[in-house]
Order: C-alpha cells, then structure tokens, then sequence
C-alpha cells in the first residue's frame, strides 16, 4: 500500500487548507451532523445560518478549530495528548465538560450493531498507538488508516470518536505529505457498512483496502 501522493508537508497544507470547508462538511455529515456544503461554508465564514440547531453550529465551528489546530501547530507530536486535545476542541460545548479530552467511563452502544467496546485503559492506549505508529514496514499513508480505524473502534470518548479519529490521521496524512483522507457523502453509505462489520469482527483489511483506493484525496502540484 504505497503512498499516493508525495507532497511536502508545506504543500499537503495548502491542499488541506483549499478544501477545508469541503473536508469539514463530509466529517460532520459522517457523524450525523446534517447539515449541506452553503450551510458549512456560512458557518465556517461566520455568517448567521436559519434553521440549524445550536449544537450544529457549535460542532462545524469545533471541527474549524480543530483543523486550524493541526494546521498552526507545526511542532504538534502525534500521541495520545494530542488525541485527548483534538477531542477537547472537537467536542467542546457538546459534552460535559469533564469529559472533554478524558477517556470515557460509561459503556457505549454502536448504531446498527450489538457489538459494545471495551472500557479503554490509558496505559493500553498509549501502547497500542505508538505500536501502529512506529510500524516501519507500511506506507504512512497504511499507517494512517490504520490509526484511523483503530480510534474509531477502541471508542476511547464519550463521544466524536469518528471526527478525531479521521482529524488526527490527517495529521499524519500532512505531516507526510500523503493527501487527505476524506469519505464523500456517496460513499458514507458504503463505509459504514463496512464499519460495522470491522467493528464486530476487529479485522479492518477489507476497509482499509476501501478507504485507500476510494478515499484519498490530493492534487499533483508537480504537474
């Protein structure tokens, strides 16, 4: 699974931030977050939009923050503190706020499954991160996927699993100049019935597989 792109972190950067809108619009819509690209685009601009909840608003503005965060911070580490920061800005206003950034403690249900994740353990985390972080014999791109699927199905917060997972594996993505991964509101149909069934059976080849040849998105600068 080799990398689809090879653009410098400064020019995956550019890319991120010409789609940004675009990017923002399909994870909300991807975490059930209704809501339609003009909207997005007024939220993210600062506009007053009718007909949307307040907790709408709050979320595509959180996913702005979030976005802006990986972006601004040059420096940021990929580790479990920045997983815990991305879930503070991601889900600011729309938990409690002890639960901000803290691994949950209550189980969890999935939508379409009567599979239920473990309770996560904070040492257990930070172990099985950096094990699929340090893989030396996969792409970053695989590498990214990886992490990607492996949040989403540890479930490790309360809430905006999908959103931070997909947010910090793009911060992989453009710290190796790999594109964007981005699933578009066509294909949200078919992931999530792949998802549901590597949540249930824990072997995530078939949906990653998917993912890379469906879902990366970037532009050849050098052309």
């Amino acid at each position: 699974m080799q990398n689809k792109y090879n653009l410098t972190k400064e020019q995956n950067t550019f890319v991120a931030k010409r789609n940004i809108v675009d990017y923002i619009w399909k994870s909300a819509n991807l975490e059930g977050i209704a809501v339609t690209y003009p909207e997005t685009q007024a939220i993210y601009d600062g506009g007053i939009v009718n007909g949307l909840t307040v907790d709408k608003i709050i979320a595509i503005n959180n996913l702005k923050y979030a976005w802006q965060f990986i972006l601004e911070n040059e420096n940021l580490e990929n580790n479990f503190a920045t997983l815990c920061q991305l879930h503070k800005l991601i889900c600011d206003k729309l938990v409690l706020e002890q639960d901000l950034g803290t691994l949950r403690s209550t189980p969890v249900n999935i939508g379409g499954t009567s599979w239920k994740p473990n309770f996560p353990f904070e040492s257990q985390i930070k172990e099985e991160l950096q094990d699929i972080l340090n893989q030396k014999d996969k792409s970053k791109t695989e590498i990214a996927i990886e992490v990607m699927l492996w949040v989403m199905r540890k479930q490790m917060f309360i809430d905006g699993n999908k959103r931070v997972a997909m947010l910090f594996a793009n911060k992989l993505m453009i710290d190796n100049g790999c594109g964007i991964i981005t699933i578009s509101i066509e294909n949200q149909p078919i992931f999530f019935e792949k998802l549901i069934k590597f949540y249930e059976t824990g072997d995530n080849v078939d949906l990653k597989n998917w993912l890379y040849e469906t879902c990366i998105d970037g532009i050849d600068l050098n052309r």
